[in-house]
């Protein structure tokens, strides 16, 4: 294989691997009626200015699985990260007992679930559609190369090479949605 055609796969792996961590993080995101710092990863704060992750200025952790523990580096943080996590509509009442800030986790009606999974869905969705975009753009770019001399052969072959790698990144959405979808309908 030529080393043009060698930089479109890889090229079509990079944007395939973005668009996992994507939705890997998106669905990190959802939350499933356990605790996880990870469902903040949204939030911003205002940090002297700017917007800044809420990692960034403070310790999260889940000291329980039905509660996450906020400890700010700075005590004049706390009301700031509480406004923010307040005003970023995941749904949560934060609790603030002046150094730090606990949010209770309530558990997930089966209506919520059920919503939640077709979130999921829809975000795996998304992640397919990023996926068969990357085997268009690197198709494309072979068909370039074979109009530009690349040889019919290498040229099959390397469509082959796309189409394996599509296929196998969409095993991969497939075992992700799979597995979130029992952590959210698990009680």
């Amino acid at each position: 294989m030529t080393e043009e055609v060698q930089f479109v796969i890889d090229a079509a792996q990079e944007m395939m691997d973005k668009a996992i961590n994507h939705l890997e993080l998106e669905l990190g995101a959802l939350r499933a009626g356990k605790a996880n710092p990870r469902m903040l990863d949204t939030v911003m704060v205002d940090y002297y200015g700017t917007q800044t992750p809420i990692s960034q200025v403070a310790n999260i952790g889940t000291p329980d699985p039905k509660t996450i523990a906020i400890q700010p580096w700075e005590k004049t943080m706390v009301e700031p990260i509480e406004r923010a996590i307040i005003n970023s509509n995941l749904g949560f009442t934060p609790m603030n007992n002046g150094e730090m800030i606990r949010i209770n986790i309530p558990a997930l009606t089966e209506e919520r679930r059920k919503i939640l999974v077709k979130q999921v869905h829809s975000e795996g969705e998304g992640a397919r559609v990023s996926i068969r975009s990357a085997r268009k753009d690197a198709n494309d770019e072979v068909k370039q190369l074979e109009k530009d001399g690349l040889s019919e052969d290498e040229a099959k072959t390397a469509e082959d090479a796309i189409q394996k790698q599509t296929d196998s990144f969409g095993e991969k959405i497939d075992k992700i949605i799979k597995a979130k979808e029992e952590d959210i309908m698990k009680i």
